[in-house]
């Protein structure tokens, strides 16, 4: 994607994105909507990217996609790391998430990056096969010192 990328080019691109890393991916329109809205910044790369939005003191990531064939090579690690990074600047104390309890490599990249468990949404996410996980409400303190390594 380009500077000149426009607002619709960008979403179609993030939906794209979104429906190769999850069984249930998000529609164009919803990350239009998404990046209408004031407080939401985006960090893309060819392979991924995520969406965070900020709202006074804290922030929340709202998706992190990486295509499968780009997974376990330290780009969700460096997206995560630009949410937290961009948080911080907009004025963030406190990044949350909410991760399925059945997801063990996302459970450990945020590990990692240095978020903690706060609480659990009982079969909050709907499986393909009509099963319920738990969500686990994460929180990372972006006051404090940096507990995630520096960016290659």
């Amino acid at each position: 994607m380009t500077e000149s990328t426009t607002e619709s080019e960008m979403a179609e691109h993030l939906a794209a994105l979104h429906a190769q890393a999850f069984a249930a991916p998000w529609e164009a329109g919803a990350f239009a909507d998404l990046l209408a809205q004031p407080g939401v910044l985006l960090g893309v790369e060819p392979d991924g990217f995520i969406l965070i939005r900020v709202v006074l003191d804290e922030a929340e990531i709202l998706t992190l996609a990486v295509r499968p064939g780009a997974r376990r090579r330290g780009l969700g690690r460096r997206l995560v790391q630009r949410a937290c990074d961009a948080a911080a600047t907009a004025g963030a104390h406190s990044l949350f998430l909410e991760v399925a309890e059945d997801n063990a490599a996302a459970r450990a990249l945020y590990a990692r990056a240095g978020f903690v468990e706060i609480g659990r949404r009982k079969a909050y996410y709907a499986g393909a096969d009509g099963r319920r996980t738990d969500a686990l409400a994460l929180r990372r303190d972006l006051s404090g010192p940096r507990v995630t390594p520096t960016l290659p």
